[in-house]
């Protein structure tokens, strides 16, 4: 009877065994697909990734060319805005000429009226 017993105890627990290596595999088989599914969505995000990276170069690339033609526009409009200055220099000095003929003719003027 002892042998019987054993047989059968040892059969339930076969069972049992069966039952969580079957339990065991069903969980390792899911984690896998959630796994792939994670490794999935994590390459999406790379690439996702890369994509913006791509456009901010070409946009700092763009950026960079358009501050590059704003510093020779720059550069020119300076150049214009010396000339201008040394032109307004030269007739402000005339206008000071002009100024003091103006006032040697006026006091010229005077005297010849104060005699005349």
């Amino acid at each position: 009877m002892e042998q019987k017993y054993f047989e059968i105890l040892m059969e339930e627990m076969n069972s049992k065994f069966e039952l969580v290596l079957e339990s065991h595999s069903a969980l390792d088989l899911k984690f896998e697909k959630k796994f792939d599914q994670l490794n999935q969505k994590i390459d999406d995000v790379d690439f996702k990734v890369g994509v913006v990276n791509n456009r901010l170069n070409e946009v700092k690339t763009e950026l960079s060319n358009r501050m590059d033609k704003l510093d020779g526009r720059m550069d020119k409009i300076e150049g214009r805005m010396e000339k201008i200055e040394g032109r307004m220099d030269r007739l402000e000095r005339k206008v000071d000429g002009v100024a003091d003929d103006l006032s040697a003719h006026r006091a010229d003027t005077e005297l010849h009226r104060a005699h005349g």
